[in-house]
């Protein structure tokens, strides 16, 4: 059964069906076709797959997120990163880097940073004498620290397929994000010494003092979640929440840019959002549930503790799967669906859970920026007004950045649990 499920759904992908449609067909017609199971299984399960309390936490930082967006958080950002260091050749391209790691941790999605900041930063790169091209790389590739840096939606998710603490996660996602953060940093300062880009950066910004105001109650955000979480006055569930009020209250009173009238247009995006990462979500705990049932997990974990001997191999094989699959199926579907297969397997070989997560999250989150569906690179093209074609060259050198920085986290654990246990 597992296998024709398997087939099914590689076609429906290379059909180029909706990641969810194209799960739940091939998990009704592996019931249909290869086992006695009612039909209604499907339905209970598509229901119990996301009736999770801690999932509540994916729509509300998603609303969160786009009030952020829409309360006009994105330019007091750009103007605070460039603040920073903006004054440097290459200074503009540098702040891209960490503007849209500030973005992240206040959206926790890599396609809200990549249209909110990328339609700022995208235009002024061009203005300064930046290749357009390589702009829409370096944000499309920066974006991806949304799904790092906390909090992150993907890490949500795989606390609840791998019933691991979301609150870790969290914690655990801050050194990957400074890592890539950095190295993205210095590749891009690297890059434009050589080339000469970015001689004039300095003109026109603020001062650290008057930045560093404007920007201050959306610095705030991050440190309001994390510290709530980890203070224990709530849980990551409850802070999605939190962070909802925080963002209204933040645009409508005191940067008074997100008026009523544009809370409609915020909530239908938000609920649309929602609900291809709901559906998908359901989708996917009905597929594993019948790969489960198929005895998959057991005989993967079995293959593997036959064939591979060492951890560091396990990671590298486990690695380079994700990777190819990152290419293919969204980041939240294939960690669903393949976090309960995964983990346990990991676990036998000594692999902390929480270390395990960071793992496959900086791994699928490069699905984003590589072809054929990388949806960050779609978002930076769209923003730049640029082909796909124009945009891949300049795209590697940045692949190769974030997979150095991926072996990284991989082998020295200190990078995600060290962070952990400092908090603990």
């Amino acid at each position: 059964m597992a296998g024709g499920m398997l087939l099914m759904l590689v076609v429906l992908f290379a059909l180029s069906v909706p990641v969810a449609i194209a799960i739940t067909a091939a998990s009704i017609g592996g019931i249909v076709l290869f086992d006695d199971v009612p039909l209604i299984v499907v339905a209970q399960k598509l229901i119990t797959s996301i009736d999770s309390f801690p999932l509540l936490a994916v729509p509300f930082f998603i609303l969160a997120g786009n009030l952020m967006e829409a309360g006009g958080i994105s330019t007091r950002l750009v103007d605070f990163a460039k603040s920073v260091i903006g004054n440097i050749q290459g200074g503009l391209a540098c702040s891209c880097v960490l503007t849209c790691m500030i973005f992240a941790a206040v959206s926790g999605s890599s396609v809200a940073t990549t249209f909110a900041i990328g339609a700022i930063i995208i235009p002024a790169m061009a203005a300064h004498g930046y290749p357009k091209p390589f702009a829409a790389a370096l944000q499309a590739t920066s974006a991806e620290l949304g799904v790092v840096v906390p909090p992150s939606i993907p890490l949500i998710l795989y606390g609840v397929s791998a019933n691991t603490s979301i609150g870790d996660l969290f914690i655990a996602g801050i050194g990957p994000g400074l890592l890539i953060a950095g190295a993205l940093t210095v590749g891009v300062y690297v890059m434009c010494k050589l080339n000469g880009w970015g001689k004039s950066d300095g003109e026109g910004r603020l001062s650290f003092i008057k930045a560093f105001e404007r920007a201050f109650l959306a610095l705030l955000m991050p440190v309001v979640v994390i510290g709530g979480i980890y203070s224990g006055v709530f849980t990551p569930t409850e802070a999605s929440v939190v962070a909802v009020f925080y963002a209204f209250l933040v645009g409508t009173v005191f940067y008074r840019s997100l008026s009523i009238a544009n809370l409609p247009s915020v909530l239908r995006r938000s609920v649309i959002s929602s609900s291809v990462i709901m559906f998908t979500i359901a989708a996917a705990g009905l597929f594993s549930f019948l790969l489960t049932r198929a005895g998959v997990p057991g005989m993967i974990g079995e293959w593997v503790a036959t064939a591979i001997d060492s951890p560091w191999a396990f990671l590298l094989c486990v690695n380079i799967a994700l990777f190819i699959v990152g290419m293919f199926i969204e980041t939240s579907a294939a960690i669903v669906v393949l976090a309960p297969i995964l983990a346990p397997v990991a676990m036998r070989f000594g692999v902390d859970p929480v270390h395990f997560g960071l793992i496959m999250v900086v791994n699928l989150a490069m699905g984003m920026i590589t072809p054929p569906f990388g949806v960050n690179l779609f978002a930076a093209c769209q923003v730049a007004g640029i082909g796909l074609e124009r945009i891949i060259p300049r795209l590697l050198p940045f692949i190769l950045i974030v997979v150095a920085c991926l072996m990284v986290v991989t082998y020295v654990p200190a990078v995600t649990v060290g962070f952990v246990g400092l908090l603990k």
